[in-house]
């Protein structure tokens, strides 16, 4: 492995910024068991996921969301869930996610009859966000439908976590611009299970208990293990949301997600202050934060974030509300995804 490819995997944790990342090294309990899985299927704790370790319930979520989603494959295979998440990544401008799963992409695809197919799917994937986007055709069938439709949420969920927690790019700022897509596709080639390692599928969901599917994501029935992941991964993030932020915030963040209905409120913060009227001094922060990650996360600045710490000082309140708030968005979006009916044309492998 070249010094620059290994420099960005060994040196990838530095890069979380706001929190303090848990070294695997000192891991124990849940933390120890999800960086164990990651770093046996997926080569590496990557930051996507490290900066979920201050929250141990955001952690086993992330992870189980992007194992039993992505990694896992199915009736669609990696290629074509990599094309998923990068047209995600795209549409919310997530600019780290577009070089990783892009180069991931580039490894995998073998011919023009795969580049077609996961051109169609990175279009529709951009558009997943639109309210119109529940009524456009899926390039896949109802059968694959589970899963390109679980990989759409869970890149609607990363992004914003991302967006808030990472640079702009994997790749450190002095690396030659010409060299960044070879250094990226060869971090993608590192980035695969052991050796005799296979992913399985369903093999994360007891990192979290059993939660019934919410009705909204009903599409998901059809594949047993997106189905658990999602419905364990948001019981996990609503309970802990319930134990301590606000219910007036909780229900502020849901009202305003329904009247944007996933649209971006727009390039000023007016919409903000309108959102929130009504709400106490001490509720206005975490407020504040949990709608911007959900609506506007390009709109998110560090005074957003200090004002936060001010009334909840520790990182785990910061993962868990962040986290929460990205869920219940991406969540929202899913929830416009039609219910799989008649099979069109197959997704590539």
């Amino acid at each position: 492995m070249r010094p620059l490819v290994r420099g960005i995997l060994k040196g990838s944790l530095q890069q979380i910024q706001h929190i303090a990342a848990v070294r695997p090294a000192d891991a124990d309990g849940l933390l120890a068991e999800v960086y164990g899985q990651a770093r046996r299927e997926l080569g590496v704790v990557a930051p996507p996921l490290a900066l979920h370790s201050p929250a141990p319930e955001a952690l086993a979520a992330s992870w189980t969301l992007l194992r039993e989603t992505l990694l896992v494959e199915g009736l669609v295979g990696r290629a074509a869930k990599e094309a998923v998440a990068t047209g995600v990544s795209q549409a919310n401008e997530c600019s780290y996610c577009v070089e990783v799963h892009q180069a991931k992409l580039q490894t995998l695809t073998d011919t023009d009859a795969d580049t077609e197919a996961h051109r169609a799917l990175c279009d529709w994937a951009r558009a997943s966000a639109n309210v119109a986007a529940g009524q456009s055709t899926l390039p896949a069938t109802a059968a694959e439908a589970p899963e390109i439709y679980g990989v759409a949420v869970t890149f609607h969920y990363l992004n914003r976590m991302v967006r808030l927690f990472l640079p702009d790019s994997p790749v450190p700022d002095a690396a030659p611009r010409a060299g960044r897509g070879p250094v990226m596709r060869m971090v993608a080639r590192a980035m695969r299970p052991d050796a005799g390692t296979t992913v399985t599928p369903g093999a994360s969901l007891d990192l979290l208990p059993t939660a019934p599917l919410p009705r909204s994501l009903a599409w998901a029935e059809g594949n047993t293990h997106v189905a658990g992941a999602l419905a364990r991964s948001i019981a996990a993030l609503d309970a802990r949301a319930e134990s301590w932020i606000p219910e007036p915030v909780r229900d502020r963040l849901h009202a305003e997600l329904s009247v944007h209905d996933g649209v971006a409120p727009g390039p000023s913060r007016v919409w903000l202050d309108v959102a929130l009227e009504g709400l106490i001094d001490e509720q206005r922060p975490a407020a504040r934060l949990a709608l911007l990650i959900a609506l506007a996360p390009y709109q998110v600045t560090d005074a957003d974030i200090e004002a936060f710490r001010a009334v909840h000082a520790g990182d785990r309140e910061l993962i868990e509300l962040a986290s929460w708030a990205a869920l219940t968005a991406a969540v929202g979006i899913g929830a416009r995804f039609p219910v799989p009916g008649l099979p069109t044309a197959r997704a590539a492998r």
